[in-house]
């Protein structure tokens, strides 16, 4: 997904990040995707660490489908704010390179427009929605602190909040 000497030097600057996804197997692959466009991807996708593959995916604006993922890796992307379906058993045999497709990672909704087809797979969790419409943990955090942190008698943010 990304060179092992960006993950190993610990790279996790998307600007950094999205020259390099995909490029040992598709040279220019970050200059093809568009947003909203899919990965799709089989089994045992991301093994190792990958996490920063997922920020040039997220940043990107991509989607991933796989026919399974380790649990680690799966954290990481909706971590990352990563659309992901983790469980789509045989996906890999509903499309070809360049098809177009049509994935609501809400419902689990898979529709293969160049071949007519679709399917349906388990969605996203519903607890986990929120967290990826956020842009991940960053943003779910953000979120969260600004919903809980106090204010003074005036409306405005206490700074001592900062340091709870």
């Amino acid at each position: 997904m990304i060179p092992n000497w960006l993950v190993a030097g610990r790279y996790m600057d998307p600007k950094d990040l999205v020259p390099h996804l995909f490029e040992e197997l598709r040279p220019g692959f970050h200059e093809k995707a568009k947003p909203g466009d899919v990965i799709v991807a089989g089994r045992n996708f991301g093994m190792g660490p990958k996490m920063n593959g997922y920020i040039a995916m997220q940043a990107l604006g991509l989607g991933l489908l796989t026919e399974s993922m380790p649990f680690l890796g799966y954290r990481a992307a909706l971590g990352c704010g990563l659309r992901v379906l983790d469980r789509c058993p045989g996906v890999l045999d509903l499309v070809e390179d360049g098809d177009e497709v049509e994935v609501d990672f809400s419902t689990g909704a898979f529709a293969n427009r160049s071949r007519g087809t679709g399917r349906t797979f388990e969605p996203v969790p519903e607890a986990l929605r929120d967290l990826v419409e956020l842009g991940g943990t960053s943003g779910f955090l953000r979120r969260w602190r600004e919903a809980n942190q106090p204010k003074d008698t005036s409306g405005r943010q206490t700074a001592a909040a900062a340091h709870r």
